[in-house]
């Protein structure tokens, strides 16, 4: 059984003293260098840096899709490292919703059958699941598009769908990889204002990483990682 340490009030996820190292032939390459990040519940945390810094990297060992070579991450208090196979589906499951840049749609599902995953693996009830598929969509201004597969989409639309994905389990916590990154300045916006509205109704946490102004200008916390290491950046645009 996973280790619980009791969390700081209000704190949903902690890494302590992250390290990820990957080999690279008779070299290592020391990606991150000792991460630490308190995320509190309900609170938007930005992380810039530039391409290549480890953004993903940190992202994915946050959300234990990614082992780090050191440290610690916690999520309620429990040490996800410690937990077993189970408990880390479990937790990915019904906790924790991911939007990154590899955006993994099913290419042979339509839009709504994409979003419907998530309902499917928690055995949510029919009837609601079609409930829930066309708020998250219509959330995303893709409910038109309902039926079309992603080859049949923009690239922003599948963007979109995948947002709406992650967002239909209500999780607790959010992990978004440069969610915007193919979308236009106003569907940017609307996107940013429906990531704000999640969190101020349903209290989720979300962590992304994102250059993006109108994603900088909604975060509670911004951080920049350089060289392995996660500093507290400027704030020029709030």
């Amino acid at each position: 059984m996973a280790d619980r340490v009791l969390p700081d009030a209000n704190t949903l996820l902690d890494g302590v003293a992250l390290v990820r190292d990957f080999p690279s032939g008779d070299a290592v390459i020391h990606v991150l260098r000792g991460v630490d990040v308190s995320v509190c519940e309900g609170d938007i945390v930005a992380v810039t840096g530039r391409s290549g810094a480890g953004k993903t990297t940190l992202l994915n060992v946050l959300g234990s899709l990614d082992r780090a070579t050191s440290g610690q991450v916690r999520i309620d208090g429990v040490d996800v490292g410690a937990m077993d196979d189970s408990a880390r589906i479990r937790l990915r499951r019904e906790t924790v919703a991911y939007a990154f840049q590899a955006l993994s749609l099913v290419p042979t599902l339509s839009a709504a059958e994409n979003v419907e995953i998530p309902l499917r693996l928690r055995r949510v009830a029919s009837s609601e699941r079609d409930e829930r598929v066309a708020a998250a969509l219509d959330d995303v201004g893709l409910l038109p598009r309902a039926g079309h597969r992603p080859g049949e989409l923009s690239g922003g639309e599948q963007q979109r769908v995948a947002i709406a994905r992650a967002l239909v389990g209500r999780p607790r916590l959010l992990l978004a990889d440069e969610p915007t990154a193919q979308l236009d300045h106003d569907t940017s916006r609307g996107i940013a204002s429906l990531l704000r509205r999640r969190v101020e109704l349903d209290g989720l946490t979300i962590v992304l990483a994102s250059h993006d102004p109108v994603l900088l200008a909604i975060a509670d916390e911004i951080y920049e990682l350089r060289e392995g290491r996660l500093e507290a950046a400027d704030r020029q645009d709030r």
